[in-house]
């Protein structure tokens, strides 16, 4: 029986952590992973819920594979991941070729689940329980992901990795469907996460980013009632000898504790990067979106920050275009980015999402146009304070880790281990450098010179001497 499996990943890095087990476990079960969908037995979708150009991609990409069952009725076409949660049969009405959805929670059910297929009993599904289907632990059960196992070879470098403390979301911000695809808001224990820490040090990781939907939220309560919270969990994470840096996303305003900025600043190995989205610069827009505090409450976190954490990079999240968001409440938000400086902005334009409170209670009232304007203009105001920040760099030395060739290195294919390509890393900060370097220099940390800068690239040289890193 051939076992080759090819996966497309759609979405956040959740996700990229969770086709990474996926694949893991499928190696264990005897499969093996090919480059294209052509060439695979078992084509897999792990999918993203929270915009609907990401469905639609995933719906586009199934149209085309379609073509290739056609040539060998064999093949198994599955979907996983939020949009599978969501969506259940949906997926088998809008397209009947697929044999298999499985949702986030039930990840560890796919190869047991392809042999069914395999073995004539048709199609099969298997996704967590709705919100208002059982008791709060028993859908939290039916969430939980999988014992991880891990699979360097799944990553985008063999260095650097994901590592997921916490699993849900109970926030119920209005436009977001991950409380229903992702299930209740539960960390997991410090002993499982250690011991998966542990595991990535020793196939040679020197950076973790540990993944949470409000990861700075992050409690476990033990059976004697003692509680871990997410600096205790840093202080644990930070004794492990092989792990470099710890980097963390994504932020909840509100949970940016005194406390925590605190235990940042004291450990050496974590990251003084803070992806704390704000969504929204107008207090109306954000009670409309549910998100649980005011630009007062954010300007109070930026202001614990600067006063605890004073190099600390900032970066956040913007919709644009949400149910009635007015001119003035958008150019609350280009007042917000300015005042904040943030390193970077993701800025994405509303788009209803079934299931959601949005859909069901607000009217999705601004047009298209007004959006992609908006958008544009937002981003243009960030990129020239980016710009300008990022220049004053020029000159300064950063440590860097270096990640690999950049996207315009790897285009070329003259190039080998000793020949001279452009590399790309990054800073303890998170931002980008590239540099003239060699690929066997992926997977150190270099002291780097900074020469020039965009909106968003650091360019510099190696320092061949040994200097004493800003470690922005």
């Amino acid at each position: 029986m051939n076992k080759r499996v090819y996966i497309q990943t759609v979405g956040c890095q959740m996700n990229v952590l969770d086709s990474e087990m996926v694949i893991a476990d499928l190696k264990r079960h005897g499969y093996t992973v090919v480059d294209t969908p052509a060439q695979a037995d078992c084509v897999l979708y792990n999918t993203c819920s929270v915009r609907e150009h990401a469905e639609e991609k995933v719906y586009s990409a199934l149209g085309k594979v379609k073509l290739h069952k056609k040539d060998n009725e064999n093949k198994i076409i599955g979907v996983m991941g939020c949009m599978a949660q969501k969506d259940q049969e949906i997926i088998f009405k809008r397209a009947p070729y697929v044999d298999l959805v499985v949702g986030p929670g039930q990840l560890h059910t796919i190869p047991t689940l392809l042999n069914k297929i395999k073995n004539g009993e048709g199609r099969q599904m298997a996704v967590s329980l709705a919100r208002n289907e059982g008791s709060q632990a028993t859908i939290a059960r039916s969430h939980e992901t999988f014992d991880p196992l891990r699979d360097p070879t799944m990553r985008p470098t063999p260095f650097q990795a994901y590592l997921r403390i916490q699993i849900g979301c109970d926030k119920f911000c209005t436009y977001c469907v991950v409380p229903n695809t992702r299930g209740p808001e539960q960390g997991r224990s410090p002993e499982q996460i250690l011991a998966e820490a542990n595991v990535l040090a020793e196939q040679g990781c020197l950076e973790i980013t540990l993944l949470g939907q409000t990861v700075n939220s992050y409690k476990f309560k033990h059976e004697d009632g003692s509680v871990t919270d997410m600096s205790s969990l840093l202080e644990q994470l930070h004794e492990i000898e092989g792990i470099k840096r710890i980097k963390f996303v994504t932020n909840y305003p509100k949970d940016m504790t005194e406390r925590l900025l605190e235990t940042i600043r004291d450990l050496p190995k974590v990251s003084p990067y803070l992806h704390v989205p704000a969504q929204s610069g107008s207090d109306d827009v954000l009670k409309r979106m549910k998100r649980g505090y005011t630009i007062a409450d954010y300007m109070a976190m930026m202001e614990r920050i600067e006063r605890i954490l004073p190099e600390a990079a900032i970066s956040s999240d913007f919709i644009v275009g949400f149910c009635g968001e007015t001119e003035e409440d958008f150019q609350k938000t280009i007042e917000l980015v300015k005042r904040c400086r943030f390193k970077q902005c993701f800025i994405f334009q509303y788009s209803v999402r079934p299931g959601t409170k949005a859909s069901e209670r607000l009217e999705d009232d601004i047009p298209l146009e007004a959006k992609a304007r908006r958008n544009n203009e937002l981003l243009a105001v960030h990129d020239e304070i980016a710009k300008e920040d990022n220049l004053k760099f020029v000159g300064k030395t950063v440590e860097v880790l270096v990640e690999g060739p950049s996207k315009r290195a790897k285009r070329s294919d003259d190039f080998d281990d000793a020949h001279v390509v452009q590399m790309i890393g990054r800073t303890t900060c998170d931002r980008i450098v590239v540099f003239d370097g060699n690929r066997r220099q992926a997977g150190q940390f270099l002291n780097i010179t900074i020469d020039d800068a965009s909106s968003h690239t650091l360019v510099g040289r190696v320092k061949t001497v040994e200097v004493v890193s800003i470690g922005m």
